[in-house]
């Protein structure tokens, strides 16, 4: 019967030596025997429920959560689903410079109504809720669940003298990104509610709206300048998105530079 190489090498080396190449159990030759009386005693794993051994198969220990670090031959390994992602140049993190982060990138929507920074993040949520089952929590789409808008800052009343500046602002929170626009609220003749939309033809009115500071949400501005007494009004911050909509108010109050008098100081000779 013909003998594989391998086999052939194995049995022409020395015992020890033959022994050393395969290890103990398949372990690292450099290893050793197991001895778990000296392994250190297991800390409190950011993810529980998952068994893992160190390198050498032996000692029990933690795999690196989402966001924890990793990287070099001693450093943590990650859990599931996550990789160790570096920013060396060659590719191959120093040990503790890497980060444990999802294989499979961007938010979700879970079946609790719930975003997730992650797919990792929502079945490791799934794998530690109480009373499970399976299917129980899962992703019903990529990006995070929709929600009607939220004013998270309404806009603050100002006061302040014709001629001078203000500006409101109103920050709102939701997904997808809503539709933010600012209104006057005034009376018709009639005395009905009017809804003047803004900046429509005044020159001295500006309005600007960005994303942020935080994810999910925009802030919006306007700005009035130079103020005017007719500026004076209720103003709406008015947000929408396809779930619903929301809106706040600030007022905006002004006094007429004109009627301030400015104090009169006698000069200095109409004093002799």
């Amino acid at each position: 019967m013909a003998r594989s190489p391998v086999l052939l090498l194995l049995l022409l080396l020395p015992p020890a030596l033959g022994l050393g190449l395969l290890g103990a159990g398949g372990r690292r030759p450099d290893c050793g025997p197991c001895r778990p009386e000296r392994c250190p005693a297991p800390a409190r794993c950011p993810a529980p429920g998952i068994p893992a051994r160190d390198e050498c198969g032996c000692c029990a220990r933690c795999l690196g959560a989402e966001g924890a670090r990793c990287g070099g031959r001693a450093g943590a390994r990650c859990g599931p689903e996550l990789v160790c992602a570096s920013r060396a140049a060659a590719g191959v993190a120093p040990e503790g410079t890497g980060l444990c982060v999802c294989a499979q990138r961007g938010a979700v929507c879970g079946s609790d109504g719930r975003s997730y920074p992650s797919v990792c993040a929502l079945r490791l949520s799934a794998r530690h809720a109480p009373g499970r089952h399976p299917g129980h929590l899962h992703k019903v789409r990529d990006g995070p669940c929709e929600f009607a808008p939220v004013i998270v800052i309404p806009p603050r009343s100002v006061h302040n003298i014709t001629g001078a500046q203000v500006y409101l602002s109103c920050e709102v929170r939701a997904a997808p990104p809503p539709v933010i626009t600012w209104r006057k609220i005034t009376r018709s003749p009639e005395g009905a509610q009017v809804l003047e939309d803004l900046p429509g033809d005044h020159v001295n009115i500006a309005v600007q709206v960005r994303g942020g500071p935080s994810d999910h949400e925009a802030t919006a501005w306007i700005l009035i300048n130079p103020l005017r007494k007719e500026d004076e009004g209720v103003y709406q911050c008015h947000s929408a998105n396809v779930v619903g909509e929301a809106q706040s108010h600030g007022k905006v109050t002004v006094s007429d530079l004109s009627t301030y008098r400015v104090p009169h100081f006698p000069a200095p000779h109409d004093r002799m």
